[in-house]
């Protein structure tokens, strides 16, 4: 059977990895989590005083990028794999609204780009992955069988955003939760280097009214139709 490059791009907490790693189970492909690659260079600015509410030391961590490693390891009692940083895993670290106000800085820097982006290529080389960011099927891998753009209103994806930190522990409010979905949304779509735009030739999905499982069955058919139009 073929395998085929899924690239899944959209804007902040419209369900893209929860998608992805069915999507990559179901099908039995690798699944990569480039946000969670963005989520680790963010909390190692954030861990050695790079970032704060008041400054970024963008040169600092440009000098310091080499000495950050970044990898993925399977997880079986989870059944995923988890975010490891210079051999340290960061999984819950990354998840925390915290990260989440920074994490969009970080990733407009052009040199953390162009890092996490070969990365990523490499780790797609061989085909057979499913892979969710913001630039996947535009700077990634444009020439991706399958793109999909995910969308959602930011009310909608705040809500979910603030139940799942809620369900995590963490004391947050809905309106931060809001102004950090709103602020993620103008940061990723305006910076210079590989901005958030949907791909010509991607698939749009605006689940705000889809319950996961509708969204796994349409895209899940979508892959296949996908694989079966190559045989």
């Amino acid at each position: 059977m073929n395998k085929i490059t899924i690239a899944i791009d959209g804007f902040s907490s419209t369900g893209k990895s929860t998608v992805a790693k069915q999507l990559a189970k179901a099908l039995g492909y690798i699944y990569v989590d480039t946000g969670a690659m963005y989520r680790a260079v963010t909390f190692y600015a954030m861990d050695r005083g790079l970032i704060n509410e008041s400054d970024f030391n963008v040169e600092a961590l440009i000098y310091q990028l080499p000495k950050i490693s970044i990898s993925f390891k399977f997880n079986e009692a989870l059944g995923f794999a988890e975010v490891y940083l210079n051999g340290k895993n960061i999984e819950k670290k990354i998840r925390t609204l915290e990260v989440s106000s920074f994490v969009s800085k970080v990733a407009a820097i052009s040199e953390v780009r162009q890092k996490l982006v070969e990365q990523q290529q490499k780790m797609g080389q061989d085909k057979g992955v499913v892979m969710d960011g913001r630039d996947i099927g535009t700077v990634v891998f444009p020439e991706a069988e399958l793109k999909l753009f995910m969308t959602a209103s930011a009310e909608t994806r705040a809500k979910r955003r603030y139940q799942e930190l809620l369900e995590r522990g963490e004391q947050v409010s809905y309106e931060d939760v809001l102004a950090n979905v709103q602020e993620r949304d103008h940061i990723d779509s305006t910076r210079e280097d590989s901005p958030l735009t949907k791909a010509k030739d991607a698939i749009e999905i605006d689940n705000s009214n889809m319950t996961l499982d509708e969204q796994f069955n349409k895209i899940f058919q979508l892959a296949n139709m996908t694989i079966e139009d190559l045989e």
